[in-house]
């Protein structure tokens, strides 16, 4: 019998394509802040209900708690989940809400209108 299935690898690589929300690629600045540093400017290359994945020179540990904030929203409270090669993919601390995220989407891709969150 092979525990073959059991490898830390090929666990981390299914973990991240098992997603609790599709992943939208796009661009969008924003700031980033991991705890105990500094705020950083940042771009936000894949965003979904779940998470988001940004530009972090900086190495990030998982775990870390984190920031995002993007034009016009508050700052959003997530976990880093992994960092690679000056990219960090983040788990929002609570899910976007779907208004919010197709709110976002809709702003960024210029595909339609843009309805601003009161």
């Amino acid at each position: 019998m092979t525990t073959d299935y059991l490898a830390p690898d090929r666990y981390h690589i299914a973990s991240q394509e098992d997603r609790c929300a599709p992943r939208t690629r796009i661009q969008i600045p924003g700031s980033f802040r991991a705890s105990g540093m500094r705020s950083f400017s940042t771009v936000v290359h894949d965003l979904s209900l779940g998470g988001f994945c940004c530009s972090a020179i900086n190495r990030l540990h998982a775990g870390s708690l984190c920031w995002l904030t993007l034009p016009g929203l508050e700052a959003l409270p997530a976990q880093v989940v992994w960092w690679d090669n000056s990219l960090a993919g983040c788990a929002f601390e609570n899910l976007l809400s779907p208004i919010v995220h197709d709110n976002i989407l809709a702003r960024w891709r210029g595909d339609s209108v843009y309805r601003p969150i009161l």
